[in-house]
């Protein structure tokens, strides 16, 4: 039952009284690296987080590239699960496109007992062009899909059989042999009631993804590579569809994901940024926009020329780099640009440095996280 709300009610769901703070993983791994290693250092990585205090971990789900190198994050969080106790887990996004919807309910579910409850979801569609043509999906129909599939999916984990779904991508039913003296053809249904939370990701203005996130209750997710006005226009799209609906938006609900690198001095910060996995991720990431899309996605203005889209103006936009007082008043810039948030989800690339990464999130956890929910949000951490 959708509950009424009044705009005082709204108003008063505008502020957060604390900021959490989580991590998300492409992951970015140099290909000369061996897989298997770079699975050990994520699974290190994410055990690291969890001691650090950070209350989430996110996964990224791509099936061909050699940069980005898991193609089943569930098989990721699975094995991480026996070494964690507390931190939260999820695939972001499941890639709906690019799986049948019952596979999708199926696994998540199990999943989601096996963590006792500590899966978190995010459901969005996979956008690699390789991915599309491998799994024979077309690009312009990965929305449509992803939405088909969310329908199906929560169908799926409402009700005992008989299932029917007769959409425009998939069409499936499980009547004739359900067998109920047997206890055949069932759906296992999650662990956490009706479902685990569900976050959607935003990487435009004007976001429709934020827009399905406002009206169906999802928490909305920005995306580390869009600009600071980008993501005020993607909580201010989310928070209108959200109240069209007769939602509350709630702030602690919003996600944003940034790429910080802290240092013991700014200067080594950025010195380190401009030519580890961070910055090297970035011109990548800008290569690949050459090749299809162009650079709109990076760009505050968008009548920018591409070739300004560079790391020098990457440095001052998407990526903070510098001791904890330089990224501390950047955070502040941004949250004073998009209001605040409930998550801060920090980015984290290749260890091609380690004593340097361990030492960002050391900083970020021990030192920054505390001095900004004592800036934004009035309360010691």
């Amino acid at each position: 039952m959708t509950l009424q709300t009044t705009a005082e009610d709204r108003i008063m769901k505008d502020t957060v009284q604390q900021i959490d703070y989580g991590m998300f993983i492409m992951p970015f791994h140099a290909p000369e690296k061996p897989l298997a290693q770079g699975y050990d250092e994520d699974l290190e990585l994410i055990v690291l987080a969890e001691e650090l205090g950070f209350k989430e971990f996110w996964i990224g789900e791509h099936h061909t590239m050699k940069y980005e190198t898991i193609p089943m994050p569930e098989i990721f969080i699975a094995r991480a699960l026996g070494e964690t106790k507390t931190i939260r887990m999820g695939p972001a996004p499941v890639c709906l496109n690019q799986h049948h919807p019952a596979m999708v309910a199926g696994r998540l579910a199990m999943l989601d007992h096996l963590s006792k409850g500590r899966l978190n979801l995010c459901f969005g569609n996979g956008s690699v062009t390789a991915d599309q043509e491998l799994f024979g999906v077309k690009p312009q129909d990965g929305g449509k899909m992803a939405l088909e599939a969310i329908d199906a999916i929560l169908d799926l984990w409402s009700h005992d059989p008989p299932y029917e779904h007769n959409g425009e991508f998939w069409q499936f039913k499980l009547k004739e042999t359900v067998d109920e003296e047997c206890l055949i053809g069932f759906i296992h249904k999650p662990y956490q009631t009706p479902h685990p939370p569900i976050a959607m990701p935003g990487m435009s203005r004007n976001s429709y993804s934020m827009k399905v996130a406002g009206r169906r209750g999802f928490q909305p997710f920005a995306h580390c590579l869009v600009t600071g006005n980008v993501v005020a226009d993607q909580w201010n799209t989310y928070s209108a569809a959200a109240q069209e609906a007769e939602r509350t938006p709630d702030r602690a609900d919003f996600k944003v994901a940034r790429s910080i690198f802290l240092a013991d001095t700014t200067q080594e910060a950025v010195e380190r940024t401009r030519t580890n996995s961070l910055g090297k991720n970035y011109e990548y990431i800008g290569g690949l926009f050459d090749k299809g899309l162009g650079r709109k996605i990076y760009k505050r203005d968008l009548d920018m020329p591409d070739s300004e889209c560079n790391l020098d103006f990457l440095m001052t936009e998407q990526i903070i780099a510098g001791d904890v007082d330089e990224v501390l008043r950047r955070l502040l810039m941004l949250i004073e640009e998009t209001g605040p948030f409930g998550t801060l989800v920090l980015m984290s690339y290749d260890w091609d440095d380690k004593d340097a990464w361990v030492r960002s999130m050391e900083l970020f956890a021990n030192e920054l996280m505390p001095a900004l929910n004592k800036e934004v949000c009035g309360v010691t951490v």
